[in-house]
């Protein structure tokens, strides 16, 4: 992909942007064993939102991976999954808070004393980033978690497989003018011994046009019907 803008964003960071459809947005896993929790609104009326039980619902799938698209709770598509080294993201586990934090072996310096390199969750991350658009904890529902895959075992206990290789990427083109608030933050089920520090990449390009042969649009006949919402909504513009 032909990048115009790239950034680094180190572990347990938070940031957000609105992503225009059209973008391409790259996540590269720099470091290895990382995990990017996302949440994703419509730039131009934030009630429509990322649902991921309906993108998960409609496309028959427990995983996130190319091919696969997040829907709005409108039926319409923010975004799809053009390219994925990972083969496996994880929709269902939610994201890290500060009491979960306290069941970790981790630090539990605040700002006050430990300055950049205090610990952060999830939750507090995308509370802060949401307040830069007037959203709050109301606004808050299940993100994403790029990078992280979890296993179930036969009594149906839920775990942290392991990590992805550094340099695996996965890339989401934009259907709709999104707002999307994002944080470097562990996965809840992350029991590492010290508190994962592993660094990301961030690149934005342009995207090239959907054509109707695209492999996202016709991997299902759900993502079809998605992809005319998504196209209704911007019909006469």
């Amino acid at each position: 992909m032909m990048s115009d803008y790239i950034e680094s964003i180190p572990g347990g960071r938070h940031w957000s942007m609105t992503v225009r459809r059209g973008v391409v947005l790259e996540l590269t896993d720099l470091s290895g064993g990382s995990n990017v929790g996302m949440l994703i609104y419509n730039a131009e009326n934030t009630t429509e939102r990322l649902n991921l039980p309906d993108t998960l619902k409609c496309q028959h799938t427990f995983k996130i991976t190319m091919g696969n698209c997040l829907y709005t709770d409108m039926g319409r598509i923010l975004c799809s999954v053009i390219g994925d080294d990972a083969g496996w993201h994880d929709a269902t586990s939610g994201t890290c808070t500060e009491a979960l934090l306290e069941t970790k072996p981790w630090s539990k310096d605040n700002y006050q004393k430990a300055l950049n390199d205090y610990v952060r969750n999830g939750q507090d991350s995308f509370l802060i980033e949401l307040g830069k658009y007037g959203l709050g904890q109301r606004d808050l529902v299940a993100n994403m978690n790029w990078f992280s895959r979890v296993d179930a075992d036969a009594q149906g206990h839920l775990s942290l497989a392991p990590g992805c290789q550094p340099g695996t990427k996965v890339r989401l083109r934009f259907e709709m003018d999104s707002i999307v608030v994002c944080h470097t933050c562990p996965h809840p089920f992350n029991d590492s011994p010290d508190y994962p520090g592993t660094e990301v990449q961030m690149a934005l390009g342009k995207a090239l046009p959907v054509e109707d042969d695209d492999f996202c649009r016709n991997s299902c006949e759900e993502n079809m019907r998605g992809f005319t919402n998504t196209e209704l909504y911007y019909f006469g513009r």
